[in-house]
């Protein structure tokens, strides 16, 4: 085996209090009779895609906006062994995307490890046929990978995108036709696109805002939940993302992810570390949570 087996535009909150008993609530709710032990690096399947993963997604989108993140500030060197690093510790989920410029830094860290091992989620701001298309064309080349797992519609905002935006979605379903992308979705920034979302067919993977304070997120937790429940019903795969609110919860880890975990609708969740210090502290962390 090789020494290095990647051994791996604007950010778009309410407020709401979940006390750490409802919390535990849930845990039991979900898992009743038994006790539930937690790893980042579980093998989870997004919805009906087939896609087997690690639990935890190694984010590259702290505050990603403008082709930069808190991420890409490390360097192209720094980060990508930032993302071997966890690879090693057996995280096999990379969530990069155009807006935070960490496409080079992902492409590096992919170079010592067999493609099929790690799974590679992407976002673009294309809002018409043409521009999905050559996004889709560029990010491979970029990533240099034949295809690219999960592509998603960065940061939708309207209720009635599924029909505004029918091309672009007809675009990535004939790449998915092609073998060039796994499975398509989008990510949501308004309660009203992410009810488009959950009762739209076409949607495969949805990546989500939630945290138990509400903080950068579409709405209240309790509102934005019940839509992620029908999601997960449908069949699809809902990914959960500002898990610590974008940092409002930095000093209140255990409490986020304990609520992540305990919701019973992510199938997986992303969440960017800036150190591996913080990367295996947050590891930790996970493999600590038992309720």
């Amino acid at each position: 085996m090789k020494r290095r087996e990647f051994i791996n535009r604007t950010a778009c909150g309410l407020g709401a209090a979940w006390a750490g008993s409802a919390a535990l609530g849930r845990l039991a709710a979900a898992f009743p009779g038994s006790t539930a032990q937690f790893s980042a690096t579980d093998t989870v399947i997004l919805g009906r895609t087939g896609i087997r993963t690690s639990r935890l997604a190694m984010g590259t989108g702290t505050v990603g906006t403008g082709h930069h993140s808190h991420q890409t500030a490390l360097g192209m060197q720094g980060l990508s062994a930032l993302l071997e690093h966890g690879y090693d510790r057996g995280l096999r989920f990379v969530d990069v995307a155009d807006s935070y410029g960490s496409h080079p830094h992902a492409a590096e860290a992919l170079k010592q490890v067999p493609r099929e091992k790690v799974t590679i989620l992407t976002k673009s701001w294309a809002r018409d046929a043409a521009g999905m298309r050559a996004d889709i064309d560029r990010f491979r080349r970029e990533l240099r990978v034949d295809y690219i797992d999960i592509l998603l519609m960065h940061c939708l905002t309207e209720g009635d995108w599924p029909e505004r935006y029918k091309p672009v979605m007809d675009v990535m379903s004939e790449a998915k036709e092609k073998g060039i992308i796994r499975a398509h979705g989008c990510s949501c920034h308004s309660i009203e696109a992410l009810r488009a979302a959950a009762r739209t067919p076409w949607v495969e993977v949805d990546l989500a805002r939630v945290n138990p304070i509400g903080s950068h997120m579409d709405a209240d937790p309790e509102t934005v939940v019940s839509v992620l429940r029908q999601m997960r019903a449908s069949g699809k795969a809902v990914i959960g993302m500002k898990i610590l609110g974008q940092g409002d919860m930095r000093d209140r880890q255990d409490e986020a992810l304990k609520y992540a975990l305990s919701l019973g609708v992510l199938d997986a969740f992303t969440i960017g570390a800036e150190s591996r210090n913080e990367q295996i502290d947050l590891l930790r962390r996970i493999a600590a949570i038992n309720a």
